[in-house]
């Protein structure tokens, strides 16, 4: 059997990931192989201070490796230190990111995988503001425009239209069109992946479905979208008051929830799971999962991160 390795890029050096990656493995029996794009010193430095015992093998792009082993770490050394007194160079050093999500980029073109992880990165400071977020990095990457995210629980799961938008430009931002694509991408998903039909509730976008202004986006907009996903056999209902929905007994009529915007649906989600959820990009090429949180600077050191999110997203890849 040729096993496919969980291919990992860490993100920015500095950052909780490999505290909590180094207690997953503890944790959780991983079977499938892993192969960890990073700078080798980091990761040594990493294993030897949260008490990592395992050994890892080297791995290029060239590789004569052709059949992975389970259990097993391999490593694709990306450097990051500098010549002379190896000190760690800029947390936020976009080069050494990006270099090695090209490297994970090329591996999934080649097949190699189809399976892939990223831990948390600073948005602003990395991404420099040309891109949302992650989420819409990767997917110009593969010349995906049909894609979305998707903060996965087994019991229920949220979908924002719209990503890291600020607010004012939310309402700009919605259309018929889009909410229609993004009920279809949820759609076809989870007959893929989970293989059911999934249950949707959709928010609408102001207080209580209402609007004193004459514009009202959730009649005008999200209605008439609901109604024509209806007739193309997508399971879906709404639009609902954001304040009622996540109520015990109006969540549990569904599958997902979309939403309007960002912390509409995130915020309500995490305060119900914490973090035993993940995010999913839906829509790529490829299974594309990242711990639900962010690189937690100001946790570096304390050694009480929680490792559930990538626990969960190891245990979703894994069983993939």
């Amino acid at each position: 059997m040729n096993l496919k390795p969980i291919i990992i890029v860490p993100g920015q050096p500095k950052s909780i990931f490999f505290e909590i990656f180094f207690k997953s493995l503890r944790k959780q029996k991983i079977n499938s192989p892993i192969l960890i794009i990073c700078c080798k010193k980091i990761f040594e430095h990493n294993a030897k201070k949260f008490k990592h015992n395992g050994t890892y093998k080297h791995f290029a792009l060239n590789s004569k490796i052709n059949k992975f082993t389970q259990k097993s770490i391999y490593l694709l050394n990306v450097g990051h230190y500098k010549n002379k007194n190896k000190k760690i160079q800029s947390n936020y050093d976009n080069a050494y990111v990006f270099n090695c999500f090209n490297m994970a980029f090329k591996m999934l073109k080649k097949k190699i995988s189809y399976k892939f992880l990223n831990g948390p990165i600073n948005k602003k400071k990395v991404l420099n503001n040309k891109h949302l977020g992650l989420t819409e990095y990767i997917s110009k990457n593969f010349n995906e425009r049909n894609t979305g995210m998707l903060i996965y629980n087994k019991k229920l799961s949220v979908s924002p239209l719209t990503t890291h938008l600020p607010i004012k430009l939310i309402p700009k931002t919605i259309s018929k069109k889009i909410i229609i694509n993004k009920l279809r991408i949820i759609d076809k998903f989870y007959k893929q992946i989970f293989k059911f039909k999934p249950k949707i509730g959709v928010t609408g976008l102001n207080p209580h479905c209402e609007s004193i202004l004459e514009t009202n986006e959730d009649d005008k907009i999200i209605s008439p979208a609901i109604k024509l996903a209806k007739k193309n056999k997508i399971l879906v209902k709404g639009p609902f008051a954001a304040d009622t929905i996540f109520l015990q007994q109006n969540r549990k009529k569904f599958d997902v929830i979309l939403g309007m915007y960002h912390d509409q649906v995130l915020t309500p989600i995490k305060t119900l799971y914490e973090y035993d959820a993940i995010n999913i990009t839906m829509g790529l090429p490829f299974l594309r999962v990242s711990p639900d949180h962010g690189p937690n600077e100001k946790m570096i050191n304390k050694d009480l991160s929680n490792p559930q999110s990538l626990i969960r997203a190891l245990e979703f890849l894994d069983k993939s």
